[in-house]
């Protein structure tokens, strides 16, 4: 199994655990963004340590292909002085170093297969990661637009219960009665208005006619002089 599918599975694994209990979004989101986070890390890692043991393995390869021309060199050179076993000695050297660096360089062939499968992986992880993040993001504002939802539903649900609707109908039923009351009064004090000028213009009626009464009578001597006012004593 890659290390591609493995993070999936973590991934999956965390989906999973959301769905499945009652775990907050926003820390599970957060929580598979770090992991994977950790595993390019990992990964980074792992690819400098393959080009780190690929270079090392190519300075070998180097040195046994040298080795391997240096001791080609001698058998000449043995071969030259008329030295046929010691000329032999040198090219049974120099095949020990030539096999030795044919299999350095297979070598170096599969550490570079595997950096270069390393590298694609942590190309795809570095998108995932990118991918997840947008995504997590989406999630999140998701979430809580749903927990506010929740939560303006339950308010809702909270103003519309029954002992919530009889409070604001006792308060409607105190509102009307203190208006009602409030014009009982207004009314009331106009009736006594009212009345205190009915009164006060009887009273005005009965002095007029009082007034009225101690006027000369106008039947009889229209000639007779004024009464006098009594004299006042000396």
């Amino acid at each position: 199994m890659g290390l591609i599918d493995r993070i999936g599975q973590v991934i999956r694994a965390n989906i999973n655990s959301l769905v499945g209990s009652a775990e907050d979004p926003e820390k599970v989101l957060e929580k598979t963004v770090l992991e994977m986070q950790d595993n390019l890390v990992q990964l980074r890692q792992a690819i400098a340590a393959a080009i780190a043991s690929q270079k090392r393995t190519e300075r070998q390869a180097a040195q046994a292909q040298s080795a391997a021309l240096e001791w080609y060199r001698r058998a000449q050179l043995a071969l030259q002085q008329g030295n046929e076993t010691l000329a032999r000695e040198a090219l049974t050297k120099r095949r020990a170093y030539q096999e030795t660096a044919t299999a350095l360089l297979h070598q170096i062939e599969e550490q570079s297969s595997v950096v270069a499968r390393l590298k694609k992986d942590m190309r795809s992880l570095e998108l995932k990661i990118t991918e997840l993040k947008t995504k997590k993001d989406m999630y999140i504002a998701r979430a809580r637009s749903a927990e506010a939802s929740v939560k303006l539903q339950e308010l809702l649900e909270g103003v519309s219960g029954t002992s919530s609707l009889n409070a604001f109908e006792r308060m409607e039923e105190k509102v009307l009665q203190l208006e009602a009351q409030k014009e009982a009064i207004a009314v009331t004090g106009t009736d006594e208005l009212e009345k205190r000028f009915a009164d006060l213009e009887s009273e005005v009626d009965a002095d007029l006619l009082e007034m009225k009464a101690q006027l000369p009578s106008s039947q009889g001597n229209t000639q007779s002089s004024p009464q006098q006012l009594p004299q006042s004593e000396n």
